[in-house]
C-alpha cells in the first residue's frame, strides 16, 4: 500500500474553495484530518480532502 499523499493547506484551499485560514481552523477542530510536522508546518491528508469535497457536493 503506498503511503498517503500530504497536501500544503494552501492545495487544500484551492481544492475547497475556502481561505487557508480556513484550513488550519478545520485541521485544529478535527474536521480535517492531517499532520503538524516537526518545525512547524501542517499538512492534511489527501483522503481527508476528498471526503470533506464529497460532504460539501464539490466536483471532484
Amino acid at each position: 500500500m503506498a503511503p498517503e499523499r500530504l497536501l500544503r493547506p494552501s492545495e487544500v484551499a484551492g481544492r475547497l474553495g475556502i481561505s487557508r485560514s480556513s484550513v488550519y481552523r478545520w485541521f485544529w477542530e478535527g474536521k480535517l484530518k492531517g499532520v503538524k510536522l516537526v518545525g512547524g508546518p501542517v499538512r492534511i491528508f489527501e483522503s481527508a480532502v476528498s471526503e470533506q469535497m464529497l460532504d460539501m457536493d464539490c466536483p471532484a
